[in-house]
């Protein structure tokens, strides 16, 4: 387990970084962690993030309080990862599980201080998406609120989040899954807060946190980019609507700092559907513009292969090589 202090500033890694990495980034300054490979259990094997480290990428991984009740899992996740990508301490049925709940940061302040006692990065997830809602909110309580009302609920909590851990979260998703290549202008218009804010929504919230916490990074998250996702949403357009809103926000000013991608990949006729070269032409041109490309979620869905569990992994790892080499 690590026990040292970075050597570097854990915004400075973020900011200087550039390029790809799982769950992190590519390039720049790297945290020295750790000096001791496979310090801690694991049999003096070297730990994932000093692996990955010696290859230029900062790597981590999600979790949550629920998980880390299990104190085996919680070392293992203490010693592999450098970056602690919330899993789901940070949405509203934590926050905020009723319309009527005050912010309830408990379950944040548990899984950042985990990440603080580790000396890991922390990426906080998602200050504005249309879910992660929970049980305690209808339709209603969303869709039913005045433009007034609206603005009221999305942007205090976002603002009221960003203020509490101002200097504690490196990076943000701000926006998550926010664009549809049927929507308007490259924006999805069927979320709550579109048909209450309108698409000003988006912006609104990046000055919010970039006010809050002017170091942190900040990121739009998507999905969709590699082959045709499980909803059957085709990888082209849903790049151009990504582009789109991009050009669109900066061309406002509005400080966007980095796209997330969620790489949710398909095993089944991968090598089929997956075109590399568009692919890279997508990742050039939005590092032409300026952002970071982080890789935010990684995961192969692996249904379509063999049964047999060696080849099923062997297919699962050429998914993985072909996506990034």
């Amino acid at each position: 387990m690590r026990s040292e202090a970075p050597l570097v500033s854990r915004r400075s890694l973020l900011r200087g970084a550039a390029g790809l990495a799982a769950a992190g980034l590519v390039g720049g300054a790297l945290p020295a962690a750790a000096t001791e490979p496979g310090s801690g259990s694991g049999g003096g094997r070297t730990p994932l993030w000093l692996q990955a480290r010696r290859r230029g990428i900062a790597y981590g991984s999600s979790t949550a309080t629920w998980q880390l009740s299990d104190k085996e899992y919680a070392r293992l996740f203490a010693r592999e990862a450098a970056i602690l990508f919330t899993e789901d301490d940070l949405l509203w049925y934590r926050l905020k599980p009723t319309p009527d709940s005050p912010l309830d940061f408990s379950f944040g302040d548990q899984i950042v201080g985990f990440a603080e006692r580790h000396h890991m990065l922390v990426f906080g997830a998602h200050l504005v998406w249309d879910e992660g809602f929970g049980e305690g909110w209808t339709d209603d309580d969303l869709w039913g609120l005045s433009r007034e009302d609206a603005r009221h609920l999305l942007f205090g909590t976002v603002r009221a989040v960003v203020r509490h851990y101002r200097g504690r979260v490196d990076a943000w998703s701000v926006a998550n899954e926010v664009t549809d290549p049927e929507g308007k202008g490259g924006f999805r218009t069927d979320v709550p807060w579109y048909n209450t804010i309108g698409p000003s929504y988006v912006a609104e919230a990046f000055h919010i946190a970039h006010r809050q916490d002017p170091h942190a990074l900040l990121v739009l998250n998507e999905f969709g980019f590699e082959t045709v996702n499980q909803y059957g949403d085709q990888p082209g357009p849903r790049r151009r609507a990504t582009l789109q809103v991009i050009d669109k926000l900066l061309g406002q000013g509005v400080p966007v700092h980095a796209l997330g991608i969620q790489a949710h990949l398909l095993a089944d006729r991968f090598a089929e559907r997956f075109h590399p070269r568009a692919y890279r032409q997508f990742l050039d041109e939005v590092a032409d513009r300026g952002l970071k490309i982080l890789i935010t979620e990684m995961d192969v869905l692996d249904d379509g292969l063999p049964a047999d569990v060696a080849v099923r992994d062997r297919g699962v790892a050429d998914v993985y090589r072909r996506t990034w080499t």
